[in-house]
C-alpha cells in the first residue's frame, strides 16, 4: 500500500520516464491495473501507463471500458489533469471497432455531466461528442430520433448503471445537448447548436480546448470589441421627441 501524494508521482512520470527505459514493461501490468481500480485521481493518471501496455505491448483488460465508463462522474470536467483525461479518453475512443452501445452510453453519460459543468469544459466536450458522433454514424440515432425528446415520457437511459450495454444509452436522446442550446454563455450555446445540422465528415481538433481555463474564456471576452448599437433610429427632436413637438420651437438638446 503506498500513500496517495506517492501513488500519484509515480504515476505522473511513469508513462514517459519510467516504461520506455523497462527491458520488461510488462512487468508494471499488475501495479498499473491495481492503481487503476483504486479510483479517483489515481486511476486518471494510471490511464497513460496502461495506454502504453495496451497499444505496445498488449495487455488484456477485460473490464478497462467499464472500468473508464465509471471514471465519467461531476469531478473529471474540474479536476487540474481533465486534459490528460480526455487526451486518452478520445484515443480509446478512436476505434471504428467499438460497438455501438458502448459509444452511445459515454456520449450519453458525458452530456448529462455537462449539465453542470463550467462553460470551458463545455466548449471542449461538446466538440468531443461531435467527434464521436462523426467516427460512429450508428450513434446518431441519439441525436436524429424521430420526434426526439418529445415523443418520450421519461429518459430510458439509467445513468447509475455501471455496466454500458445495460445503461439502454441507444434508447435515448441527447436532450441535454438541445438544453445547452439556451446556455448563458453565447459561445456554449453556439456549440451546442452545432448538432442541430449536419455535421462535416472532418473531424474538429480539440486539442487546443483540453487545457482551456476559465480565465482565458473571460479573458477573450474582454478583449471583444465592442460594437456600437444605434438605439434610435431618427434623431431626437425637442423634449418628447415628437416631429411637431410645441417644444422643439423654445427648447433644444444638447
Amino acid at each position: 500500500q503506498l500513500p496517495t501524494g506517492l501513488y500519484k508521482k509515480v504515476l505522473v512520470i511513469l508513462h514517459d520516464s519510467v516504461l520506455p527505459y523497462m527491458n520488461e514493461p510488462t512487468l508494471m501490468m499488475d501495479f498499473l491495473t491495481v492503481a487503476y481500480g483504486i479510483g479517483g485521481a489515481i486511476s486518471l493518471l494510471a490511464l497513460n501507463g496502461l495506454f502504453i501496455l495496451i497499444h505496445q505491448h498488449n495487455l488484456e483488460y477485460p473490464d478497462f471500458y467499464k472500468k473508464l465508463y465509471s471514471l465519467l462522474d461531476p469531478s473529471i470536467y474540474h479536476v487540474k489533469y481533465r486534459a490528460r483525461f480526455f487526451h486518452l479518453t478520445d484515443l480509446f475512443l478512436s476505434s471504428s471497432h467499438l460497438p455501438a452501445y458502448l459509444v452511445a452510453a459515454f456520449i450519453k453519460r458525458l452530456s448529462r455531466l455537462a449539465l453542470t459543468a463550467p462553460p470551458e469544459a463545455l466548449l471542449m466536450v461538446i466538440p468531443f461528442i461531435c467527434n464521436l458522433f462523426r467516427r460512429h454514424p450508428a450513434c446518431r440515432v441519439l441525436v436524429h430520433r424521430p420526434g426526439g425528446p418529445a415523443d418520450m415520457s421519461e429518459d430510458p437511459y439509467v445513468m447509475e448503471e455501471e455496466e454500458p450495454s445495460k445503461s439502454r444509452a441507444l434508447e435515448s436522446s441527447l436532450w441535454e445537448i438541445q438544453s445547452l442550446q439556451n446556455h448563458y454563455h453565447p459561445d456554449v450555446a453556439k456549440a451546442a447548436a452545432v448538432l442541430n445540422q449536419s455535421l462535416s465528415e472532418m473531424e474538429d481538433d480539440i486539442s487546443g480546448l483540453l487545457e482551456l481555463s476559465a480565465y482565458e474564456l473571460f479573458d477573450k471576452e474582454v478583449k471583444k470589441k465592442a460594437v456600437d448599437v444605434p438605439l434610435e433610429f431618427e434623431q431626437v427632436r425637442g423634449l418628447f421627441g415628437k416631429k411637431n413637438d410645441i417644444f422643439a420651437e423654445h427648447f433644444s438638446l444638447d
